[in-house]
């Protein structure tokens, strides 16, 4: 798993390469690049793992924090972002 920084608007966007890891590891690696980041940083996950279609909205709902919608990406997977609060 990568963690890649980089600047947005107000905030930081993170990177999280979950590719290739099944469910729960998607949902593990989301939750550690979010601990300790500033409210507004957005955390995009790259999954290949379908189930995280499902997972990351409900994490994010769970913890309080906002999902900002999904994308496909160039390959097999999905790209899901969620807003820190």
């Amino acid at each position: 798993m990568t963690a890649d920084d980089a600047a947005v608007g107000d905030g930081a966007h993170v990177t999280v390469d979950a590719t290739g890891l099944l469910c729960p590891l998607p949902i593990i690696e989301l939750a550690k690049a979010a601990r300790g980041r500033e409210p507004g940083t957005e955390l995009t996950v790259l999954c290949t793992d379908l189930a995280a279609r499902i997972d990351v909205p409900a994490w994010a709902r769970m913890t309080g924090n906002e999902f900002v919608g999904e994308s496909e990406t160039d390959g097999e997977g999905v790209a899901l972002t969620v807003r820190l609060r």
